[in-house]
């Protein structure tokens, strides 16, 4: 009983350290020259190698017809992913891992108000789930609001940030607009999961729909590549930084965090798994302090704590609704073990009638 508590325990840790290292070594590798859309396009070229042979391995016996209409989602999947993934590494480029960490915990408000826009999710002002959605959306977005446009004073400084300081207007700028791109991130990504959930519906192969996804990914990218980098067929991977980010958000960016979620997203259900998400803005915030030599600013703690008060609002809000859907299922199965007797004894009485 301990191992199996214990092992979804590691393994979420592992996830989000592995999000936390893609996000970090993007930053190193964009820092060295790398553009953030020839980066875009070598790791998920890389994903989608390593996805098509299991995808296929694991899905061959249940695989199901793919159609026009199931490829057009795919593509409108790759076109969000393309386009979260563009302003989220361009917004880290020039802002920090902590904000890019700390940003994605608004991905569950932006969720939130896009299904109520769609009609997807139901809203009952009424009850106190619906009201804690809500309410936890909009300390989201003032924590985003704080982190973006409040830096405060340094609480942990490196040496190489203190021989910067001349350039503090121009970082405060890049701040400002990292953050906004940081925040389109979000939406595009709370899109990308509404689209997701759509097409799972009707193609519940979770890794062909993944392998698609990177492999459209990799298409518009590299268009995009073609279209705005002056020469993208001569870029090299060196420094052995570029290489080493391309990599590792190849293999573990990739398929080894959405293995390892996955996994424990079965083993203990979404709660369990939301739950850790706070815990990759610390592991953000010591790496890029360590690694990369940022500075810890007062604002970034404060709009952190407020986004993580918002996100375990909105997450309150939806277990209520796991926790009513759970106790209606019990409800209807109790039910109907209780007509079962009664219909029972009914046809035994009818059959010693006859007799």
């Amino acid at each position: 009983m301990e191992l199996k508590v214990a092992l979804p325990f590691v393994g979420m840790v592992m996830a989000e350290c592995a999000q936390v290292g893609l996000i970090v070594v993007s930053k190193a590798a964009m820092s060295k020259g790398m553009s953030s859309f020839i980066f875009v396009c070598y790791s998920n070229a890389l994903a989608s190698l390593i996805l098509l042979p299991s995808s296929l391995l694991l899905h061959r016996s249940q695989r199901p017809p793919l159609t026009f209409s199931i490829i057009c989602g795919f593509f409108l999947l790759g076109l969000f992913g393309c386009l979260a993934q563009f302003f989220g590494y361009a917004g880290i480029n020039l802002s920090s891992p902590t904000l890019g960490t700390a940003m994605l915990n608004l991905v569950p408000g932006f969720t939130f108000m896009l299904a109520v826009a769609l009609r997807m999710e139901k809203v009952d002002w009424r009850t106190s789930r619906t009201l804690a959605k809500a309410m936890g959306t909009i300390v989201s977005i003032g924590g985003a609001f704080i982190l973006t446009y409040y830096r405060g004073p340094p609480v942990l400084m490196t040496l190489s940030s203190l021989n910067a300081s001349p350039q503090r207007f121009m970082q405060l700028s890049n701040w400002v607009i990292g953050g906004s791109l940081l925040a389109v991130d979000c939406v595009m990504a709370s899109a990308w999961i509404i689209i997701q959930a759509l097409i799972l519906k009707k193609y519940p192969a979770e890794l062909i729909v993944v392998f698609f996804y990177c492999f459209f990914v990799t298409i518009l990218s590299a268009i995009v590549c073609v279209v705005v980098e002056r020469d993208p067929f001569a870029w090299s991977l060196k420094p052995n930084i570029r290489l080493a980010a391309v990599l590792y958000s190849g293999v573990f960016g990739s398929a080894f965090q959405v293995g390892i979620t996955t996994w424990c997203l079965r083993q203990t259900g979404p709660v369990f798994v939301s739950m850790f998400k706070p815990l990759g803005i610390v592991i953000a915030a010591v790496a890029g302090v360590i690694f990369l030599g940022d500075t810890l600013y007062l604002g970034s703690i404060v709009g952190a704590i407020v986004i993580v008060t918002g996100f375990y609002l909105v997450m309150w809000g939806k277990a209520k609704e796991w926790e009513m859907g759970v106790d209606a299922v019990v409800r209807s199965f109790e039910s109907s073990s209780q007509k079962v007797p009664l219909l029972q004894s009914s046809i035994e009485e009818n059959r010693s009638v006859l007799q």
